[in-house]
C-alpha cells in the first residue's frame, strides 16, 4: 500500500508574496529544508525541475518539486503548501499556490491524484487559492469524504 501524503498546518503559508517563480520555488524549497523534510541541495534541484518542464498544473497552482536524480536527499516524505494573494508569473500563466513536493518514491503520485480533483473543480480550486486559514487548505487537500 502506498504512503499517503499528507499535509500539516506547520507547513502551511499563506499570504506570501514572490517577486518570481525562482523566488517562490526558493520559498517552497526552503519550507522543506525547514520542516527537515530534505538536504538543503534539494533546492537547486527544484530549480533544475523547473528549468526543464514548468510545474505549473493549472487553475494557478504549480507543484515545484526535484528531479528523480534528488530523491536522495529527501529525508522525509512532505508537502509544502504556499499561497501567493498577488500572483506569480509562472512562465506565462499565472500562479497563486505553490505545493512543493518532496518524495523519495512514488508517494508524489498519491498528491497528484489528490490535486487533480482539486483542478477539475474549479471552485474548490478558487477555495484553494483564497483560502484565508490554513484548516481550510488542510480540509481542500484532504481525503474526500463526500458521497
Amino acid at each position: 500500500m502506498p504512503t499517503e501524503l499528507t499535509l500539516t498546518t506547520d507547513a502551511v503559508r499563506l499570504g506570501r508574496t514572490a517577486s518570481d517563480r525562482a523566488d517562490a520555488v526558493d520559498q517552497c524549497g526552503a519550507l522543506l529544508v525547514e520542516l527537515g523534510a530534505v538536504e538543503p541541495g534539494y533546492v537547486s534541484a527544484m530549480h533544475e525541475r523547473e528549468a526543464s518542464i514548468s510545474t505549473f498544473v493549472g487553475e494557478g497552482i504549480a507543484i515545484p518539486h526535484g528531479t528523480d536524480a534528488s530523491r536522495a536527499l529527501v529525508k522525509e516524505t512532505r508537502l509544502a503548501f504556499l499561497q501567493f494573494p498577488d500572483g506569480v508569473d509562472w512562465g506565462g500563466p499565472t500562479a497563486y499556490v505553490a505545493i512543493g513536493i518532496a518524495a523519495s518514491g512514488d508517494e508524489h503520485l498519491g498528491v497528484l491524484s489528490s490535486l487533480a480533483s482539486v483542478l477539475t473543480d474549479p471552485e474548490r480550486a478558487a477555495r484553494l487559492r483564497s483560502a484565508a486559514d490554513p484548516s481550510d487548505v488542510l480540509a481542500l487537500l484532504g481525503p474526500r469524504r463526500d458521497g
